[in-house]
């Protein structure tokens, strides 16, 4: 039997920024390795147009996405729950790696204080995935 693919939440109060930068550049960095999921307990309308505009700057297109209500059901299907310093009430599932990442809100920011933003989440990206994917 193969190993099921870890998977990874990202949430913050309206999945339009930083939860959105995070899951593309999981995507992004694993190569379909992981399973991502983001979601927000106050979706907003749209994402973000800076992170948007920052992540395409990486070569990762995010103008399709949309921001997603936060379920019980995504928390307990994943194994990682990553919350967005936005203090966000998530469900608690004993069993579960529960982290939360101190990050600036980019929410009416221009892409100039979105780009240092977008570079600390690439960097805690690389050591999450260094972390569920162990080299083989």
């Amino acid at each position: 039997m193969e190993n099921l693919k870890p998977s990874v939440l990202f949430v913050c109060v309206h999945n339009a920024g930083r939860s959105q930068m995070a899951a593309a550049y999981l995507a992004h960095l694993s190569e379909g390795r992981i399973e991502v999921r983001s979601a927000g307990s106050a979706p907003a309308e749209s994402v973000n147009p800076a992170a948007v505009q920052a992540m395409a700057e990486e070569g990762i297109d995010m103008s399709a996405e949309t921001p997603k209500i936060l379920t019980t059901e995504a928390v307990k299907e994943s194994d990682v729950v990553i919350t967005m310093g936005c203090g966000d009430t998530c469900p608690i599932f004993p069993g579960k790696r529960y982290e939360d990442w101190k990050l600036d809100d980019p929410a009416g920011q221009g892409v100039d204080a979105v780009r240092p933003i977008r570079d600390e989440i690439r960097a805690r990206i690389e050591t999450l995935i260094s972390e569920l994917l162990p080299q083989r």
